[in-house]
């Protein structure tokens, strides 16, 4: 799949949907209520997004996600304001996984419902055909933007694989 943005682009707009992290989520006890996010609000900084095609799902949950959690220290000191893993599932879903991986207030997971805004990327990707009920989803990318403009944009050749969209590239292009 061939993104429709490029390195320079200003991102389109777009709204998530997420469950603020709280400590009584801590306790497995609650739900949370999820809130909408535009990306309007990261007007003026530095944001940091990595995306998956799914939470749970085998290179997402053990090659993807906990080396950009190791590694938040790093990329708040070269700058990132915000850092942000992005899915098409749902937001409670992407706050349990959150939560089982530890993420705290460290990273957003953000639902892009229906994988709409990934699609206005050009990354989307149409699992149904694999028969268990993927779906339209996310493909697996990461983005630098900078008070909404593209610096950095890897998309992964092979989505089970975790190199251009991992955190060592992302920290080496900050």
């Amino acid at each position: 799949m061939a993104p429709t943005v490029n390195v320079g682009d200003a991102v389109p707009e777009g709204t998530f949907v997420y469950v603020p992290f709280t400590p009584e989520l801590e306790e497995h006890s609650a739900c949370g209520i999820p809130t909408k996010l535009s990306t309007d609000a990261w007007k003026g900084k530095k944001v940091v997004l990595f995306a998956v095609p799914g939470a749970f799902t085998p290179s997402c949950h053990a090659n993807h996600a906990p080396p950009y959690l190791a590694k938040v220290p790093e990329l708040k000191a070269k700058g990132a304001d915000v850092v942000a893993v992005v899915s098409a599932n749902d937001p409670f879903v992407l706050s349990g996984w959150s939560r089982i991986l530890g993420f705290g207030d460290k990273i957003l997971a953000l639902s892009d419902p229906d994988a709409k805004w990934s699609s206005a990327l050009g990354l989307d990707v149409d699992l149904s055909g694999l028969g268990i009920g993927l779906g339209k989803r996310t493909t697996r990318y990461a983005i630098v933007l900078d008070d909404l403009k593209i610096k950095y944009l890897g998309v992964e050749p092979d989505p089970t694989q975790v190199t251009v969209s991992g955190v060592d590239a992302v920290l080496a292009a900050l």
